[in-house]
């Protein structure tokens, strides 16, 4: 079943920005300080450089096949159902997993606001968060959007507010040792706060609830990465600026800690701490929700494909509600919350964020080398292949500044995972990768048939994101017959070609066909617009019977002789009714005429390859659907 397409443009910037503001900046410069000092201001701004071939990667992705569970759908139907196994479990890992850490995190500054908050109390809060936020993805993912506006909204004015009054009390001194550094600490650090951005990419997993994905997706999520990104640098500087490096490397509360050296006055020191505590709260709790929310679509997608028992691809009737996962997700998040170590899993979790940006780069250099048609991104990644082979080279190299004893942990987990698709899915999936398609292509050029299916289903899906609701024309046109003709051949060579289809398939005589064709372009030309003719009387050509009407396409890229005025015709539709079919028919010419009048349509027609790409080609050109047959 279809999930309800809801979220706003607005929405998806809030669950971008949400889903990266958190420990990156609440917690982990204190940290990171401690290894590379003033020089974290580079580290963060690199790490801002290195997501960007996987956030483009991801965006050209989800322009193109916007569908539940983001980076798994997409490695599942490119790189094949074992890749896709484990993307999913990677994916859906990770972001529990980090979402998890966001809701522990809240009490560290809890404890700012409530000092004599217990370990048990805090992780009580921590669950409770998580069970108030799995109750609002249940009820309504719309409602769950606009929550995440309005928490999104307080924490970035929250933060223009520690800018503004962080920068009247800043050193700038501070500031130009940023400049005095070691690489060696660069790259380590750069690893370690290149996990703040990793949230931006997971909007991918709600791409199919997404209003107008094509575009809102793209910009929103550039749009939420720009401004957080300066929030970042902003932040790094007026920390490293406001804070003496003894105190910054000691506190796990920067941000409280510096606040409070904006004021003279103890009160409104206390003020900024609670309001910077406040704001720490409100990240980790965005992060949470957007988590819950954009988590739970990979099971539930990986169970639409079989890779996964059925129950976790339903959704509730009323809401459209993946509840199944949504419960599931927010289980594993407080065993988590209440059992687990989650110093080591961090890391573990951050070495599986890098495997899936590997996953989605490379996919996107399969998909676009298989050249697989109805393959339309509304975006397309830029500077083709060289980004995504470089975005895949630094996503190794900080795989293995990680050091072997993570590495280790993550083959177990790709162990696990293929196993799980050997005893379970393997049997019960039999679909083709666009890989597979690219190296049968590789094998035999002709090979027309290995990318059917895929092409199929990324058809669908763009008739589903383009909102297309067939009518009769659309229907004619999918059983249409269609001449892709490879040489230059004349108007009476043509007519002589579709009259004999006209007759096998309505029991007439051809030569009859032939002659009311020769007799109406007699009576006026029907090259109707440069290169393109659309034979008709009114109607066309009348066949005895009752409710009945056809329409054959024909292309010739090398042209077709017209007439002796010179006229070349490189595209022709004939229509073929019943007498009882003329409103039909008029309303069949309003939409060739509309058809015709798109300027994408001759550009996609003439790159068409095969006979079923010239019928998607029509039937996704834009034009004014009648709700009504006849």
């Amino acid at each position: 079943m279809a999930l309800k397409k809801q979220l706003t443009s607005i929405d998806v910037f809030s669950l971008a920005s949400g889903a990266m503001i958190s420990t990156g900046i609440f917690v982990l410069p204190a940290i990171v300080f401690k290894i590379a000092g003033p020089a974290i201001l580079i580290s963060y701004f690199l790490a801002g450089v290195l997501i960007l071939p996987a956030l483009f990667s991801q965006l050209e992705l989800a322009t193109a096949i916007p569908k539940a569970g983001g980076s798994y759908f997409f490695a599942e139907r490119i790189l094949g159902s074992a890749a896709g196994t484990f993307t999913g479990f990677a994916n859906w890992f990770t972001i529990s997993l980090k979402s998890a850490f966001a809701l522990v995190g809240i009490g560290a500054f809890a404890t700012l606001i409530f000092p004599h908050l217990t370990e048990w109390e805090l992780k009580i809060i921590a669950a409770s968060f998580c069970v108030f936020f799995t109750v609002i993805n249940l009820v309504s993912v719309k409602s769950s959007g606009k929550l995440q506006v309005v928490m999104v909204i307080a924490l970035l004015v929250i933060l223009g507010q520690f800018i503004l009054f962080g920068y009247k009390s800043m050193d700038f001194s501070r500031v130009a040792q940023a400049f005095d550094f070691k690489w060696k600490e660069i790259f380590l650090v750069t690893g370690m706060v290149f996990i703040s951005y990793g949230g931006l990419t997971n909007i991918a997993s709600v791409a199919e609830e997404v209003k107008n994905p094509r575009k809102s997706l793209v910009l929103s999520t550039i749009l939420a990465f720009v401004i957080v990104e300066i929030f970042y640098l902003l932040i790094i500087l007026v920390l490293i600026g406001v804070m003496p490096p003894d105190e910054l490397s000691q506190t796990l509360t920067p941000l409280s800690a510096a606040g409070q050296k904006f004021f003279e006055t103890p009160i409104l020191s206390r003020i900024e701490l609670i309001i910077t505590a406040v704001a720490a709260i409100l990240a980790f709790v965005t992060t949470a929700n957007a988590g819950i929310m954009t988590a739970s679509r990979n099971p539930m997608s990986m169970s639409r494909d079989s890779l996964l028992p059925e129950m976790f691809a339903k959704v509730s009737k009323k809401k459209k509600i993946p509840y199944i996962s949504v419960l599931f997700t927010s289980a594993f998040m407080l065993l988590v919350i209440f059992l687990l170590n989650l110093g080591q899993l961090a890391k573990v979790a951050s070495l599986f964020m890098l495997l899936v940006f590997i996953m989605v780069n490379l996919s996107v250099i399969i998909i676009r080398f298989s050249r697989v048609s109805n393959y339309k991104p509304s975006f397309r990644a830029p500077l083709f292949p060289a980004l995504q082979i470089a975005g895949i080279a630094g996503y190794l190299f900080l795989i293995f500044e990680m050091g072997w004893e993570i590495f280790t942990a993550a083959a177990g987990f790709l162990t696990l995972s293929i196993a799980w698709y050997f005893i379970y899915a393997r049997k019960r999936v039999k679909r083709k990768s666009a890989f597979v398609h690219m190296v049968e292509k590789m094998v035999d050029p002709e090979l027309m048939t290995a990318g059917t299916e895929l092409e199929d289903e990324l058809f669908e899906i763009l008739m589903e994101m383009k909102e297309i609701h067939e009518d009769r024309f659309d229907t004619i046109i999918r059983k249409a017959k269609v001449f892709d003709l490879d040489h230059t051949v004349t108007r009476d060579d043509l007519f002589k070609l579709v009259a004999d289809e006209i007759a096998k398939h309505w029991n007439s005589d051809p030569a009859l066909i032939k002659l009311k064709l020769d007799r109406r372009e007699e009576e006026a030309s029907t090259v109707i617009y440069p290169g393109v003719a659309v034979p008709h009387a009114v109607p066309h050509i009348v066949i005895e019977g009752e409710h009945r009407f056809d329409i054959i396409l024909v292309r010739d890229k090398h042209g077709i002789d017209w007439n002796d005025q010179g006229d070349v015709v490189y595209t022709a539709f004939f229509l073929i009714g019943t007498k009882d079919e003329r409103n039909f028919h008029l309303k069949a010419l309003m939409a060739i005429a509309q058809i015709l009048q798109n300027p994408e349509f001759h550009k996609d027609w003439m790159q068409a390859k095969t006979g079923k790409e010239l019928r998607s080609v029509i039937l996704l050109t834009e034009r004014q659907r009648s709700l009504r047959e006849g």
